[in-house]
């Protein structure tokens, strides 16, 4: 083709600098453009001088050759880009069956190194079809061992394609003497652990770090104990993996723990996932003392670590301690926000005689507290508002002026902005009504004294009590024993307990709601010159001419076989201050109908 570019350039169609490139662009047959992406070039031609080229977003689109060669970069055909367009049934095999030979020409294709996201970029949707990341795990595994390949530290870092070849052992030997401060050598050293099996000489690979780490935990112990620890863990699974005893001399985890008075700065400073093993390694150090450096320490530490110093007490036995110190710091409103978020975010039923209303109030007391203080962080408030339900679950078991006063508290706390606050305060007003009127200031109707019988305020009381005392007792123990049968989540007895705790919890609140509002009265002196509360209405249909007594009672009074009706019922407010001889239209049974008020008199003799 480059005698046909060379009269293109004699005809002035084309410049001598322009005929290599396109040269190139015929051979190759693939080419990338800065905006239109990958293209496969399909038709040559000289005649009119242009190439056809097909283009994700432009499938035969014409382009002159000159514009070509200064805008298109030829791609050669052993390209991943260009093999996944001529045969990707083959590279999908590669894919499945050879991760080292697919990684390989991915990263030939752009100069011998590419980012973990290139990669990914380049063979995902189309070559890797499934589950990216553990495709991703198992080729990295296949990529350690491997000599030709040297993976980075960083997620930025390229890994790279080198000919010469490097065993496992030498690479990783070689970063772990280039390493500059122990913290960077424990990264390659959890390599090594790894790895260990693979090693030529894994013995020979691990005196050499053990002895190389226990220099540098002599010299951090004092400096930087959590590094230290953290070193002490690597080393002890290195010498295990290599199945070599240690020496009388050597720091251990139970002489660092001797030395060391920190307990909770080094805790904290190590790596979440070694927070189990460094308290195990703590509790063997102190077989007597440990529980109470825990208890101790958890209400200073972070959300995480709490948990884990809740499990370790668990696990040895220290559940009554923990629940007994829980307890304490929420009753004194000195519990952090870190331990009351641990606490918000298990909140098991193990924990179900802690959890209640004095843990709000001491969440609202731990987040006011933090407000001066720039090092805390908003996670708890952030989990209140997220989570919708635990406010409710939180005061879902206190009486009703428990909840008023909570809700007081809410209202005049600083740690929410109104949005957040009316936000709260509507969960709240869902699931307790009566507390709407502190909201709104407005009483409503429903919301006032409520005019009751001694009988039916007894009956109301007595309810109350079995509830109280019986039932919620009962269902109490019905959640416990269901629990006892294991797993949660397919417990179908432990969720008709937790369902029914619910449903007396809601009659518990009605309840009391009910009996704040009742006064209790035995009717006596009622004035009968008008209908009211306590009298005897006798009443004529206007139509039939048939009589009818209506004896208008107390809010939880009736007895419509007897003619006793409640106050609040339509019948009776619409007979209500009426006098003898006054008309007013009934709705009885669904027929309205009209009556004539015959006599009033006191429905209880005096």
């Amino acid at each position: 083709m480059k005698e046909e570019f060379e009269k293109l350039v004699a005809a002035g169609k084309l410049t001598k600098q322009q005929v290599d490139p396109l040269v190139t662009l015929t051979e190759s047959r693939y080419c990338m453009h800065r905006s239109w992406g990958f293209g496969k070039i399909t038709t040559i031609d000289t005649v009119f001088a242009r190439f056809v080229i097909d283009f994700p977003s432009k499938s035969g689109h014409t382009m002159d050759l000159s514009f070509a060669a200064d805008s298109l970069k030829p791609i050669p055909p052993d390209h991943i880009l260009a093999r996944k367009l001529a045969d990707l049934k083959s590279l999908q095999q590669m894919a499945a069956l050879h991760h080292l030979d697919l990684i390989k020409l991915v990263l030939q294709s752009y100069g011998g190194q590419a980012t973990v996201d290139q990669i990914q970029h380049a063979l995902v949707p189309d070559v890797i079809t499934e589950d990216w990341k553990k495709w991703w795990e198992a080729a990295k595994r296949e990529l350690k061992k491997d000599g030709h390949f040297q993976l980075p530290t960083k997620k930025s870092e390229p890994v790279i394609y080198q000919n010469k070849e490097t065993s496992l052992q030498e690479r990783l030997m070689s970063e772990f003497r280039a390493a500059k401060g122990l913290k960077a050598r424990l990264n390659v050293a959890y390599d090594l652990v790894k790895s260990i099996s693979d090693l030529t000489d894994k013995k020979g690979a691990g005196e050499e770090a053990i002895a190389t780490l226990n220099t540098e935990i002599l010299t951090h112990q004092r400096t930087q104990p959590a590094v230290a620890l953290e070193a002490i863990f690597v080393r002890d699974d290195i010498r295990e993996g290599i199945g070599a005893s240690a020496p009388e001399k050597e720091i251990s985890t139970n002489s660092f723990w001797t030395q060391e008075s920190k307990f909770g700065q080094v805790l904290e400073a190590i790596p979440a996932a070694k927070h189990r093993r460094a308290l195990e390694s703590f509790k063997k150090a102190n077989p007597n003392l440990w529980q109470d450096a825990l208890l101790a320490t958890i209400n200073t530490v972070s959300t995480k670590l709490a948990g884990e110093m809740a499990h370790a007490l668990i696990e040895g036995g220290k559940f009554d301690l923990l629940k007994e110190t829980l307890a304490r710091l929420i009753s004194q409103h000195q519990a952090s926000s870190d331990l009351l978020l641990w606490l918000a975010k298990d909140r098991s039923d193990t924990y179900a005689d802690i959890l209640g209303p004095e843990v709000f109030r001491a969440m609202l007391t731990s987040m006011e507290r933090d407000q001066f203080n720039e090092k805390r962080s908003n996670k708890l408030r952030d989990f209140i508002l997220d989570d919708p339900t635990l406010l409710v679950e939180l005061i879902g078991s206190a009486d009703l002026e428990v909840i008023k006063d909570l809700t007081r508290a809410l209202q005049l706390s600083p740690c929410f902005d109104d949005m957040d606050k009316r936000s709260l305060l509507a969960r709240i007003v869902k699931t307790f009504p009566a507390v709407q009127s502190m909201i709104s200031g407005e009483a409503t109707k429903q919301e006032a004294t409520l005019q009751v019988s001694w009988e039916s305020l007894e009956r109301r009381k007595n309810d109350y009590q079995e509830i109280v005392q019986k039932k919620i007792p009962a269902n109490s123990k019905e959640i416990a024993i269901a629990r006892s049968y294991g797993d949660l989540r397919e417990n179908h007895e432990y969720k008709a307990a937790k369902e029914m705790q619910k449903i007396l919890m809601r009659q518990k609140f009605e309840l009391e709601t009910q009996l704040s509002r009742a006064r209790g009265t035995d009717f006596a002196n009622v004035k009968t010159d008008a209908v009211g509360i306590g009298t005897k209405v006798a009443v004529t249909d206007m139509n039939t001419r048939q009589s009818e007594t209506f004896n208008i009672m107390g809010a939880w009074d009736s007895e419509p076989e007897k003619g006793i009706i409640s106050y609040l019922t339509p019948v009776a407010q619409a007979l209500m201050n009426k006098k003898v001889g006054e008309e007013v239209d009934l709705d009885l049974e669904g027929t309205v109908k009209r009556f004539r008020i015959d006599s009033i008199a006191a429905a209880r003799p005096a």
